[in-house]
C-alpha cells in the first residue's frame, strides 16, 4: 500500500524534470523555472546548444543540464526541486522565478554552497518589485542577482520631477506588488505632491461600468480631471486594454499625459500603446545596446548567438521577454567561468549533496566557483553582464520615449532621453502646453451644416448638435466629441450647462439669442391702390356729402333765386348744382354763379372741407404709393406666444427646445410667455410642430403657415440672403448665452482657441466678419413684415393701375351714354309731327324772352356780360330807341348776334329793319342778301326745334345812319 504513492510521486517528479546528462560530462548545471515561463526553457536550451557547438569556449567539454518547473508562489516546492537537482550533482543553479520562492532558494544555496544565479521574474510581464533578498557581508552569500535591481522608483521620481507634476494618479494591475513603489510614494509625499492610487481589476470593462453606475456626472468630471496626469504600472497587455476602455468611455481627455513604466515593453507594444491612446504618452522601458554593425549583431566576442535571438526581424526575437535575454547571458557567463576553471586547472568535481540529512556537508568547490563567476564578465544580449561586490548586476539602462499632443499611429514617437544609475537622466523633459501656432497638429473636426457658421462639411450622421439620451449618452455633434470620434466641433453650437459637463468650450465668440422666422405678408396687386388712403366708409361718407351739399345748394337757390347776369347760359337746376359741387370738390371750379349769402356760406364751408380732404388724400396717397406699410401682428416673442393662428416650433431635442421646456415647466418663472410657447411646441409630444433639423423648419416657413423658433443669428442670415426676400425675423435682443467651439473634455487646445478668439475680438476682426455675413444694408429688410426693400424705387404701373382703370371706365361710360343719347334723339326725331304743325313758330316765347332782356327794371344801368346774346330781327325790332339805349348801358365788350328764321310762306318777302331798330344800330356794309343754312339758336343758348327743312335767301336793305357811329366800333356789332 505504501509503494504506489511513492511511485506516483516519482512519476510526477520525473514529468516535471527534464534531464540532459552525459556520463562522461563533468559540467552539469540545474535550472528551476516558473511553470509559466516556457520561453525561458526554450532560450535556456538554445543557449546550451550554441555553447556546446562553440569549441573555442569549452573545447571538447559539453554542458549538460537538468530543468524543473515549479509554482512560483510555492517556496516549499522550489526548495524540494532544488534539493533533487543538488542530489544529482550540479556546478551551479539557475532560477527564473518570482520573489516568493527566491528567498527560500537563496537560503538553500547559501547552506549548500552552490552558486545560485537568480533571474527575477514577474508574473505575466508585470513590472518588478524589489525582492528584498537579505544580503550579508559574510562570505556565505552564494546568490547572484543576474537582473539589475529595480530602479523604477528612481526613474519615475526623476521623470515626474522634470514634468513638474503636482497631482496625478497611479494605476497598477492586480499582479503588481504595491510595496514596490512605497519608497517612491514616501518621497513624493515629502515633496508635497498629491498622489492617488487605484488598482486595475482583471475585468476592466466591469470596473469602468461600475464607475459610471456609482458616480454622478460631477464626480465623473472630477475623476476625469484626475486622469489628466496618470502613471500606469502594469503589464503591456493590461495597459492596452485599460487605455482602450477609458478612451472609448470618455474618461480621458485630449490633453491627458500618461506615463507607462515597465521593463517588459517591446517595439510592438510601443506602437500599439500609442495607437490606442490620446493626448501625450511617455513610455519608460529597459533598453539594451545593439551593435551598429548589422553583421556583428549575432557575435559576442568569440561566440556566435543563434539568429533567432539576435535578429530584430525574427518573430521569436521580437516577442522575447527580458528574463529570456538574461537567461541566455547567464548560460554564456557560466560557460566562460567553466572555461576559466578548466584553464586554471582548479576544477572541483561535482558532489552529490543531500539536503535532507542533518549532517550533510556543503560543496567544497562552491566558494571557488562562485568567485570565478563573480569575477568573470560577459558581453551578451543584455550588454555587459557582471556583478558587483554585493552580488548584483549594476548595468542597466532605461529609455524614455514620448509623443506630443495630436500625434498618432506611432509616427510621433521619439526618444526623449535615457537614464542609468550612474549618470542619471540624460535628456530634457518638459510638460509644456501646446504652442499657439499648433503647427503640425492634426485635428478631427466634426460639424453640422449651418450657414453662415459652416458652409460646407461632412455632416454628423443625425444632423443634431447634441443632447443627452435616456441612457446617459449623447447624440449629435457633442456625442462625437464624447466618444472621441472627433477632436473639435465647430458650428452654431451654443454653450449650455449640460454640454459643458461633458465637453469643453472656448470663450464665446458671438452672442446668442432666440429669434423667430416668419414669412412676409404677400404683396397682392391692388389695382385700386389709389383708393387706399381712405377707408371705404370714408369714401362712402364723402360721396354722400357731395350729394347732400349739392341738394342743399339747389334748395337754397330755389328758395332764394339768384339774379343772373344778362346773357348767362347757366341755370340753377339740380343737375347743375350737383355738377358745381363735384367740380369744386375736385378743384375744377363751376359755372353757376351764386349770389345769395346763404349759398356762399354753404359753398365756403364746402370749399374748406374739400381743401382738407384733398390735401389729406394727396399726402396719404404719396406715402401709400411709395411704400406700403402693412403692420404684422407678430413683432416679438410675446406676440408669438399670445396667438394661436400661426403654429410654431423648433428643432426637436435642440438647445432651444430644452431652453423653452425648462422655462415653460419652471413653476417659479414669472413670465408666462415660455409656458404658452411650451404648450404650442409640445403638442403631440413635440411631433406636431417641431422639425428634425433647421433647414426643414426654414422650408416649412417659406411654403406654409408656420413660424420657426431658432437661433436669431442663423435666422437673420437666412432672411438677408433669401432671393425672394420672403422672410422677416423678430426676437429677443437680450443675449443670455453665446456660441462657442466645443472640444473634448480636457482638451489642451481649449486655451489656444480661446486666446485666438480674444485676439480676433480685440483686433476688430470679429466685427468685420459679422458685417460680412450680416450686413446692415442687405438686399432684404430683416424686420419688415411686407415684401419691401431698404431703398425706394420708381413707382411701377401697378401703383397707378386703378387710376387708369377709372379713366377707362369713364371713357367707356361716356361712349355708352353718347350712343344712348344718339339713339334717343333719333327716336324722338321719328316722332316729330307733320309739316303743317312744324310751320308754327313760337313767337310768343321769343317776344317774352326779348322783353325780359330789354325791359327796364329797377337797375337802369344793368350791364351785359361778355356772353354771347343771340337776337333775332324780331328782337331787334322791339329794342328801345337811342335815348333809351344810352340809358341802358354801353355795349362795349358785348357781342350780339342776330339769327332769324323765316317760314316757307314768306321766303320771298324781304324785310327792312324798323326805324326804331335802325336808329340804335348800324350794321355797316352788309351784303344785300345771304344764302345758305341758318342756325336756329334758342335764347337760352340752345337750339329751337325748327320746322324749317330748307333755308332761303333773305335780302336785306341797308337803312340810313341815325348819327350813332357804331358801325366802326370793333367792340360793337351785330352779326347776321
Amino acid at each position: 500500500m505504501e509503494v504506489f504513492p511513492l511511485l506516483l510521486v516519482l512519476s510526477v517528479w520525473w514529468s516535471r524534470t527534464w534531464h540532459s546528462a552525459n556520463a562522461d560530462s563533468i559540467i552539469h548545471i540545474g535550472a528551476i523555472f516558473d511553470e509559466s515561463a516556457k520561453k525561458d526553457d526554450e532560450v535556456f536550451r538554445t543557449a546550451v546548444g550554441d555553447l556546446n557547438q562553440n569549441e573555442e569556449i569549452l573545447q571538447t567539454e559539453k554542458i549538460t543540464f537538468s530543468v524543473t518547473f515549479v509554482d512560483g508562489n510555492n517556496p516549499f516546492q522550489a526548495v524540494q526541486e532544488a534539493c533533487e537537482l543538488m542530489n544529482q550533482g550540479i556546478l551551479a543553479l539557475v532560477s527564473s522565478i518570482g520573489c516568493t520562492s527566491a528567498g527560500s532558494l537563496q537560503s538553500l544555496a547559501d547552506a549548500m554552497h552552490i552558486p545560485h544565479l537568480f533571474i527575477q521574474r514577474s508574473t505575466a510581464g508585470t513590472p518588478r518589485s524589489g525582492c528584498g533578498l537579505t544580503r550579508s557581508n559574510r562570505n556565505d552569500d552564494y546568490t547572484l542577482s543576474v537582473r539589475p535591481p529595480v530602479y523604477l522608483n528612481d526613474v519615475i521620481l526623476r521623470v515626474v520631477t522634470e514634468y513638474a507634476w503636482q497631482k496625478f494618479i497611479i494605476f497598477y494591475d492586480s499582479e503588481y506588488d504595491i510595496r514596490g513603489i512605497q519608497e517612491f510614494l514616501d518621497k513624493v509625499s515629502q515633496q508635497g505632491m498629491d498622489v492617488a492610487l487605484q488598482k486595475v481589476e482583471n475585468n476592466i470593462n466591469k470596473m469602468i461600468t461600475t464607475l459610471f453606475d456609482t458616480m454622478r456626472i460631477e464626480e465623473l468630471n472630477r475623476y476625469r480631471d484626475t486622469l489628466r496626469r496618470a502613471i500606469l504600472v502594469m503589464n503591456p497587455a493590461t495597459a492596452k486594454s485599460f487605455i482602450t476602455e477609458v478612451v472609448e468611455t470618455n474618461l480621458v481627455a485630449f490633453d491627458c499625459h500618461w506615463i507607462i513604466i515597465n521593463e517588459e515593453i517591446n517595439d510592438l507594444d510601443v506602437q500599439e500603446l500609442v495607437r490606442r491612446s490620446i493626448g501625450r504618452l511617455t513610455i519608460i522601458r529597459q533598453t539594451f545596446p545593439v551593435p551598429q554593425n548589422i553583421s556583428q549583431r549575432c557575435f559576442r566576442g568569440n561566440h556566435r548567438i543563434s539568429s533567432t535571438l539576435c535578429d530584430p526581424k525574427d518573430p521569436f526575437a521580437q516577442n522575447m521577454e527580458i528574463s529570456n535575454l538574461y537567461i541566455y547571458d547567464t548560460v554564456l557567463l557560466l560557460a566562460n567561468a567553466f572555461h576559466k576553471k578548466l584553464e586554471d586547472r582548479k576544477w572541483h568535481s561535482m558532489a552529490s549533496l543531500s539536503c535532507i540529512r542533518k549532517n550533510s556537508k556543503p560543496w567544497q568547490g562552491g566558494r571557488s566557483m562562485l568567485e570565478t563567476i563573480k569575477k568573470g564578465g560577459v558581453s551578451g544580449l543584455t550588454g555587459e553582464l557582471e556583478f558587483g561586490e554585493n552580488g548584483g548586476n549594476p548595468n542597466v539602462h532605461f529609455e524614455i520615449l514620448g509623443t506630443n499632443y495630436g500625434e498618432e499611429l506611432g509616427r510621433g514617437v521619439r526618444k526623449l532621453g535615457c537614464w542609468n544609475p550612474v549618470t542619471g537622466l540624460n535628456g530634457s523633459l518638459t510638460d509644456k502646453k501646446l504652442e499657439n501656432n499648433m503647427r503640425g497638429v492634426v485635428l478631427r473636426v466634426v460639424t453640422v451644416l449651418e450657414e453662415p457658421f459652416v458652409m460646407v462639411s461632412e455632416n454628423v450622421l443625425d444632423h443634431k448638435y447634441g443632447s443627452p439620451q435616456e441612457d446617459g449618452t449623447w447624440n449629435g455633434l457633442v456625442g462625437e466629441l464624447v466618444f472621441k470620434r472627433a477632436d473639435i466641433g465647430i458650428s452654431a453650437l451654443t454653450i449650455t450647462p449640460d454640454r459643458e459637463n461633458v465637453v469643453d468650450f472656448t470663450t464665446r465668440y458671438m452672442d446668442y439669442s432666440v429669434g423667430v422666422l416668419l414669412r412676409r405678408a404677400e404683396k397682392t396687386v391692388d389695382m385700386f391702390a389709389c383708393l387706399a388712403p381712405f377707408d371705404l366708409s370714408l369714401w362712402a361718407c364723402i360721396a354722400g356729402t357731395v350729394l347732400l351739399v349739392g341738394l342743399l345748394v339747389y334748395l337754397l337757390n330755389w328758395l332764394n333765386p339768384p339774379r343772373l347776369q344778362m346773357g348767362s347760359m347757366t341755370s340753377t337746376t339740380l343737375y347743375n348744382s350737383m355738377w358745381f359741387v363735384y367740380g369744386s370738390f375736385v378743384q375744377q371750379g363751376g359755372e353757376v354763379p351764386y349770389t345769395t349769402l346763404a349759398t356762399r356760406m354753404m359753398m365756403g364751408a364746402w370749399w374748406l372741407f374739400a381743401l382738407i380732404v384733398i390735401s389729406s388724400y394727396t399726402a396719404n396717397l404719396a406715402a401709400f404709393l411709395t411704400i406700403t406699410r402693412i403692420e404684422s401682428s407678430i413683432q416679438s416673442l410675446q406676440d408669438l406666444s399670445k396667438q394661436t393662428d400661426i403654429p410654431y416650433g423648433t428643432v426637436l431635442d435642440s438647445a432651444v427646445y430644452e431652453h423653452v421646456r425648462m422655462k415653460g415647466m419652471n413653476p417659479f418663472e414669472r413670465d408666462s410667455m415660455y409656458s404658452q410657447m411650451w404648450r404650442m411646441i409640445n403638442r403631440s409630444n413635440g411631433s406636431e410642430n417641431n422639425v428634425l433639423e433647421s433647414q426643414a423648419g426654414i422650408q416649412k416657413v417659406k411654403y406654409g403657415n408656420y413660424a420657426f423658433v431658432w437661433d436669431a443669428a442663423v435666422l437673420e442670415y437666412v432672411a438677408i440672403n433669401d432671393p425672394d426676400c420672403s422672410f422677416y425675423t423678430v426676437g429677443n435682443t437680450v443675449a443670455d448665452r453665446g456660441y462657442g467651439i466645443a472640444l473634448q473634455h480636457g482638451s489642451p487646445y481649449r486655451d489656444v482657441f480661446s486666446q485666438r478668439i480674444l485676439e480676433l475680438q480685440q483686433n476688430g476682426d470679429m466685427d468685420i466678419l459679422k458685417h460680412k455675413w450680416w450686413p446692415k444694408n442687405g438686399q432684404c429688410d430683416l424686420y419688415s413684415s411686407v415684401d419691401t426693400k431698404q431703398k425706394g424705387g420708381a413707382l411701377d404701373i401697378k401703383s397707378f393701375a386703378g387710376v387708369f382703370c377709372i379713366l377707362a371706365a369713364g371713357i367707356v361710360l361716356s361712349c355708352f351714354i353718347a350712343m344712348l343719347e344718339t339713339w334717343w334723339n333719333k327716336r324722338k326725331g321719328s316722332r316729330v309731327p307733320s309739316k303743317e304743325d312744324d310751320k308754327e313758330i313760337d313767337l310768343e316765347h321769343l317776344h317774352r324772352r326779348v322783353n325780359s332782356l330789354c325791359t327796364d327794371d329797377d337797375s337802369p344801368h344793368k350791364q351785359f356780360s361778355t356772353s354771347s346774346i343771340d337776337l333775332t330781327p324780331l328782337d331787334i325790332d322791339t329794342l328801345p330807341t337811342r335815348q333809351a339805349l344810352e340809358q341802358i348801358s354801353d355795349f362795349r365788350n358785348t357781342h350780339i348776334t342776330t339769327t332769324t328764321f323765316i317760314p316757307e310762306q314768306i321766303q320771298t318777302l324781304s324785310r327792312t329793319l324798323s326805324a326804331k331798330a335802325a336808329s340804335g344800330f348800324a350794321f355797316g356794309n352788309v351784303p344785300e342778301h345771304r344764302t345758305g343754312p341758318f342756325r336756329h339758336r334758342a335764347p337760352n343758348g340752345g337750339f329751337f326745334r325748327s320746322p324749317i327743312k330748307t333755308m332761303s335767301s333773305i335780302p336785306y336793305q341797308p337803312t340810313p345812319t341815325l348819327g350813332l357811329n357804331l358801325g366802326n366800333d370793333p367792340d360793337r356789332g351785330t352779326s347776321i
